[in-house]
């Protein structure tokens, strides 16, 4: 791989990366420390659009974590972000929590079913068929489709429930209409969050533990790229892409000497 910058700013994916299972991952808590520590920018990012940053960061303080609600990056976030950007002072129809509702909210958008200016679908524990039916019309009446993150499952202690991609195909069958999805690996997600941080690409690494997501998404944003393997992807099933992280690592705790 060619010579980078030195690592002035960090991105880091959550589920997988600093957390397993409702567990933090061993030397995470110590990792972030350190991160604050050093006084460098970070962000700890998540597709997962169902809480806001006040609620995550008191899910991360229950597991040891100390984080400032300001160092939370969600999806929703990113999603409310571009729409306001894209057509300020919008309607939209929103399937999803608090997470991205307070988001729409707090960049002056109106949330309604009469004739929105998007029909925006994120994460919920409980999906609803009279919901999906009603973006399926406004959808076919003109609305267009936004998704929050395409990821088609998302991990619970129980194992594995649909998510947000999983309920935007079935949409997309019903409609004809694909979505727009703002989180990974639309390099739009990690634009958005180097530039909350006023973080320069070519200083800045992504930790992810994912191939397709985190990995994809910073390479195309022309970040470093540290796939650890305490989540999804192994090491074997990273040799299979196409493309390859900048470097592999153990977990985050290999990571702590850099910072």
């Amino acid at each position: 791989m060619k010579d980078r910058k030195v690592i002035e700013s960090w991105l880091t994916d959550m589920d997988g990366v600093l957390v397993h299972e409702g567990q933090p991952v061993r030397g995470a808590p110590e990792f972030v420390n350190r991160m604050k520590q050093s006084g460098k920018p970070f962000l700890i990012l998540t597709n997962n659009s169902i809480y806001t940053p006040r609620d995550l960061q008191a899910r991360l303080a229950r597991m040891g974590f100390d984080v400032p609600e300001s160092a939370i990056w969600t999806s929703g976030l990113a999603t409310a972000q571009f729409l306001a950007d894209q057509r300020p002072g919008g309607t939209a129809y929103v399937i999803g929590e608090a997470g991205l509702t307070t988001a729409m909210h707090a960049v002056g958008y109106v949330l309604t079913d009469f004739a929105p200016d998007y029909v925006v679908l994120g994460e919920t524990r409980t999906y609803s068929f009279e919901a999906i039916t009603k973006a399926i019309r406004l959808i076919n009446g003109g609305a267009r489709f936004i998704c929050t993150n395409p990821d088609p499952t998302g991990p619970s202690v129980d194992g594995d429930l649909p998510a947000a991609g999983s309920v935007a195909a079935m949409i997309s069958k019903a409609t004809g209409v694909k979505p727009y999805f703002v989180g990974k690996p639309n390099p739009m997600m990690m634009r958005s969050a180097l530039n909350t941080i006023k973080a320069h690409s070519e200083s800045t690494a992504m930790i992810g533990d994912r191939m397709d997501t985190d990995v994809l998404c910073g390479l195309e944003a022309g970040l470093e790229t540290i796939l650890v393997l305490t989540g999804i992807s192994t090491q074997a099933e990273a040799d299979r892409y196409p493309y390859r992280p900048s470097r592999v690592v153990n977990s985050v705790a290999d990571l702590i000497p850099e910072l």
